[in-house]
């Protein structure tokens, strides 16, 4: 059950540009992309409401101290494990001058943080604990000089709070009291999907930042489209990583917002030449790998699925090509650019020859990975192509109108899910 999920609750029509178009899962107008106040209102309205934000992993963060920053929409946050073993995540924000508080990516604090601008310290929870000369200056006439003033109460200045919550070494965050549990959030289809993977104790294995030139919604609904995979890389359909015509399909959770989509590794049948019949340009037999062991995989969950692509609305997925395994992050950084923070992981208790698989099998993946390369530049030729077409509307189609779980990739269902989820947040 996704407790998110109500039909008794209409969206609204009516947007800032008048009413969504054909009131239809299946359009959606362009200037969701390029529309300034638009992009505001989806930092109030999503990322600071009623969502869970991934911010962390556990293993990110275990001892006391230890901390990662990380971004809630466009706020800065940093996450922290409590003396008690908790986890506390507050806004990066300096209640004095408004300074960030922690500049670098993670490290450890042990008792407290310290602004770099004027020394006002914070405990682990994020409370104003210290006042560089709060008391002010002794003079030499023995007259103290300056300070706050003594009805001054720090508690009732210290950064927003968020509620956190983990799940199978994820750690989420939210603003909102109203936010539901995780698991009604995620709802449950695609919550067995996370804890398939996520199945024991992982260890991260490297990460890096990748910036994209478009708008942050545009690589959410990449990472939903089951369609475009094999059409557009090459490497999936040639190598026979993930094709429309293998076995699979796409969950997608009451509420539209979440998604898993799966490819199984079975034979294609009398579907085999379908690529080269349609003349797909990815289906490319003059390419081959000059080291193959690349692909060399060994079945890891028992079910040969040989990819997972999961999603957790709004930012949030979780992949699994063959033996490389990664989260993604997605950081808005403006109305036209994002970013996406990869972080790549093992389990704890890998034995070497699997921890050697997967550094070679990390280079499917990234800005310059075998596979999705494609991705990093794709949403900015919709970002240009777009760019003069504001009232125009993108048609999302395969599979029909609604946004319901289908056996079979050839669907947008998940995209048309995220828009499900989309507006009634936004409450178009």
């Amino acid at each position: 059950m996704d407790i998110r999920h109500d039909e008794s609750v209409q969206i609204r029509n009516e947007t800032p540009r008048g009413p969504w178009p054909e009131d239809s899962l299946a359009r959606v107008p362009y200037w969701v992309y390029q529309d300034e106040p638009n992009y505001k209102r989806e930092m109030r309205q999503i990322f600071e409401a009623a969502t869970w934000n991934f911010v962390c992993l556990e293993a990110d963060i275990p001892n006391k101290g230890d901390y990662r920053t990380n971004q809630v929409g466009e706020m800065p946050v940093i996450v922290v494990r409590d003396a008690d073993g908790s986890i506390n995540c507050f806004e990066n924000r300096c209640a004095h001058r408004g300074s960030l508080i922690a500049f670098d990516d993670g490290g450890n604090v042990q008792g407290n943080f310290k602004c770099i601008y004027h020394a006002w310290s914070y405990d682990l929870s994020g409370n104003l604990r210290g006042i560089a000369f709060e008391k002010g200056i002794n003079g030499s006439d023995g007259v103290m000089r300056g300070g706050m003033p003594k009805d001054f109460k720090r508690e009732t200045f210290s950064p927003r709070k968020l509620r956190t919550t983990t799940l199978c070494g994820l750690v989420f965050a939210t603003l909102s009291p109203e936010t539901p549990p995780i698991e009604d959030y995620i709802g449950s289809e695609v919550l067995g999907r996370i804890k398939r993977v996520l199945n024991r104790p992982i260890r991260v294995m490297g990460r890096f930042v990748q910036p994209l030139p478009n708008n942050w919604k545009l690589y959410v609904e990449n990472v939903k489209d089951t369609y475009h995979a094999s059409l557009l890389h090459t490497f999936l359909a040639t190598f026979r990583i993930s094709r429309l015509t293998q076995g699979g399909g796409v969950l997608v959770s009451p509420d539209g917002g979440n998604h898993s989509s799966y490819t199984i590794a079975i034979p294609e049948g009398a579907n085999a030449g379908a690529y080269k019949e349609q003349q797909i340009r990815t289906d490319n037999d003059r390419f081959s790998l000059a080291d193959p062991s690349v692909l060399e995989s060994v079945e890891e969950f028992g079910d040969h699925i040989q990819l997972q692509i999961l999603s957790v609305f709004p930012g949030f997925i979780l992949q699994q090509i063959h033996n490389c395994l990664a989260v993604r992050h997605v950081v808005p950084r403006g109305l036209n650019k994002m970013d996406l923070v990869w972080t790549y992981f093992g389990f704890a208790d890998d034995p070497p020859e699997m921890n050697r698989r997967r550094l070679k099998q990390q280079n499917l993946v990234g800005p310059a990975g075998f596979i999705s390369m494609e991705d990093g530049c794709v949403g900015g030729f919709v970002q240009r192509g777009t760019a003069a077409a504001a009232d125009h509307v993108s048609v999302i189609q395969m599979g029909g109108d609604g946004a319901e779980s289908q056996a079979t990739s050839a669907t947008e269902a998940s995209v048309r899910g995220f828009w499900k989820a989309y507006r009634r947040h936004m409450g178009y």
